[in-house]
């Protein structure tokens, strides 16, 4: 055999070796990836996508608050009852929270450099002078700052009787059920109603607005109204929001308009929260 054949044939197998390589290579990158499922988690300190569970409240890390956050709508975002997260962070009543606050989920308690320190005012020495003649001070009149009072919202709907359950939930939208609750918190955590853009959405039960907005990913412009010590629901994906955080409302009042912000067609996605947990909606609402 010449050497141009010998070197030939190292050659061919050499190409073949690096093949085989290239090839197991990628199987094993394919098998590391991250199985299909999890939901991506914003923080404020990142706004890269982790991929988290949300069958269970997280228990570790921290979340800083960033501008339009509640205390309620962080609870609702990283499952916890938003009694126990206040708790945990030493917030007492009326649970408010400051811009790059930092709420944490494990068991450290709230350090005094998690939470945000009033900006320290620099002050001059006062020169030396001759002493002046003292003017004495001007009264200060002193006014009650005016509360604006917030309008109700009418309803556009036709005045109906109100079904409720024994439970005392109505129903929040009238239409098919087209999503129903998944006990995997990863899945479906409410149900979804379909219907008309611009159908009105009512509150389920008397309550208090604790969040409206379009921060929490996934849910488009987002109702969450507190009922109880125990209870919260929530209201996504709507065209327009008709009320405003702290508004009380009554079961059957129109709070939204219905459209399809942050999902793919026009729908109500609706969840019930029992301790910041969720809960299968049908159990609560009366039977159609």
């Amino acid at each position: 055999m010449s050497f141009t054949a010998i070197q030939l044939r190292i050659r061919s197998s050499s190409a073949r070796s690096l093949l085989s390589g290239l090839v197991l290579g990628a199987l094993l990158s394919a098998c590391a990836s991250p199985p299909p499922g999890g939901v991506q988690v914003v923080d404020g300190n990142n706004r890269g996508a982790a991929q988290v569970s949300q069958r269970q409240p997280m228990t570790s890390g921290q979340y800083k608050v960033q501008r339009g956050d509640t205390l309620y709508s962080i609870a609702f975002r990283f499952g916890w009852d938003w009694k126990a997260l206040a708790a945990r962070n030493g917030i007492a009543p009326p649970y408010l929270i400051r811009v790059g606050q930092v709420i944490r989920f494990d068991g450290q308690p709230t350090t005094a450099s998690s939470r945000v320190a009033p900006t320290p005012v620099a002050t001059r020495p006062t020169p030396i002078s001759r002493p002046a003649a003292v003017t004495p001070p001007l009264p200060v009149r002193t006014q009650p700052t005016p509360v604006m009072p917030i309008k109700a919202v009418p309803s556009t709907a036709a005045t109906q009787p109100l079904q409720r359950s024994a439970s005392g939930w109505a129903w929040p939208s009238n239409g098919a059920v087209i999503g129903r609750f998944s006990s995997n918190g990863s899945l479906n955590k409410g149900i979804d109603i379909a219907g008309e853009l611009g159908q009105p959405v009512s509150a389920a039960s008397d309550g208090s607005v604790v969040y409206a907005g379009s921060g929490l990913r996934g849910y488009g412009e987002l109702v969450i109204i507190k009922h109880s010590d125990t209870y919260v629901s929530a209201y996504g994906h709507n065209r327009r929001l008709l009320v405003q955080e702290g508004q009380r409302v009554k079961a059957g009042q129109t709070i939204a308009e219905m459209g399809s912000t942050g999902t793919d067609r026009v729908k109500l996605h609706f969840e019930i929260r029992r301790q910041g947990k969720p809960v299968d909606p049908l159990q609560y609402l009366p039977r159609r």
